[in-house]
C-alpha cells in the first residue's frame, strides 16, 4: 500500500474513532504510518486529505442503500423510496461517527473556502447519484425532474439525520415520512392541476 492509500484509510479511522474537528496532522500519520510530509504532497492539507476520506465512506454508504433499494426489481418508485429511509434508519447506529464527523466538518467549511467547494462537490455528486436512482425507477423522466427529486430526497435524508442525532426517540420514522408524502404529493398535484385549469380558462388569456 502506498502512501496515499495508506493516508486515506488512515483518515477514514480517525474520522470514525475521533471525528473530524478532534483529528489532528500528527493523529493521521500515526494511523497511517507515514509522515507530515506525506500529506501535503498526495493531498495538500490535513482537510482536503480528511474530506477525500469521508468521500470514499459516503460512497460506499450510497452503495449499500442502492443494493438495498433496488432488492426488489418488482418495487414501485414509491415502494423504493420508502425502503431508502428504511435503510437509512436501519444503519444509523453503523454510521453516526460519519454523520457526526460531517456535520462537523460542515461548521468548519463556513470559514474555509477550499473546504467548503470540495464538500459541495460532495453534495454534487450525491444529486447525481440520486437523480440517477431516481430516473431508473420511473421510466420517461426527464433529467430535470430527476435532479429535482434527487435534491428533494436528499434534504429529505440530511433532515431526518440531523433530527435523529438530537432526539432519535421523536425523530419522524419511514412510515411517518411517507404517510406525509402519499397526502401532500395527492394535494400538490392536485392544486397544480386546479391553477392550470384557472389560467387556461381565465378571461384574459381567452379574449
Amino acid at each position: 500500500m502506498g502512501h496515499r492509500e495508506a493516508l486515506l484509510d488512515g483518515a477514514r479511522r480517525c474520522l470514525l474513532e475521533r471525528g473530524y474537528a478532534r483529528t489532528t496532522a500528527r493523529d493521521l500519520v500515526a494511523a497511517s504510518g507515514t509522515n507530515l510530509a506525506s500529506i501535503g504532497y498526495h493531498f495538500g492539507s490535513k482537510e482536503a486529505l480528511l474530506n477525500g476520506a469521508m468521500q470514499q465512506c459516503f460512497d460506499e454508504y450510497v452503495e449499500q442503500i442502492t443494493r438495498i433499494v433496488f432488492a426488489d426489481p418488482s418495487a414501485t418508485p414509491l415502494q423504493r423510496v420508502r425502503a431508502s429511509w428504511l435503510a437509512l434508519v436501519s444503519t444509523f447506529d453503523q454510521y453516526r461517527p460519519l454523520m457526526v464527523a460531517f456535520i462537523e466538518a460542515l461548521a468548519q467549511a463556513e470559514r474555509v473556502p477550499e473546504m467548503r467547494a470540495q464538500l459541495a462537490e460532495c453534495y454534487e455528486r450525491l444529486r447525481v447519484t440520486v437523480a440517477d436512482m431516481v430516473g431508473a425507477s420511473v421510466e420517461g423522466l426527464s433529467d430535470t425532474t430527476a435532479r429535482q427529486v434527487a435534491s428533494f430526497l436528499i434534504a429529505v435524508y440530511d433532515g431526518l439525520q440531523v433530527q435523529w442525532l438530537l432526539d432519535p426517540e421523536h425523530a419522524p420514522t419511514p412510515d411517518a415520512l411517507m404517510a406525509a408524502l402519499e397526502i401532500a404529493l395527492p394535494a400538490a398535484l392536485a392544486t397544480e392541476v386546479e391553477g392550470s385549469s384557472r389560467t387556461t380558462n381565465s378571461p384574459e388569456l381567452c379574449s
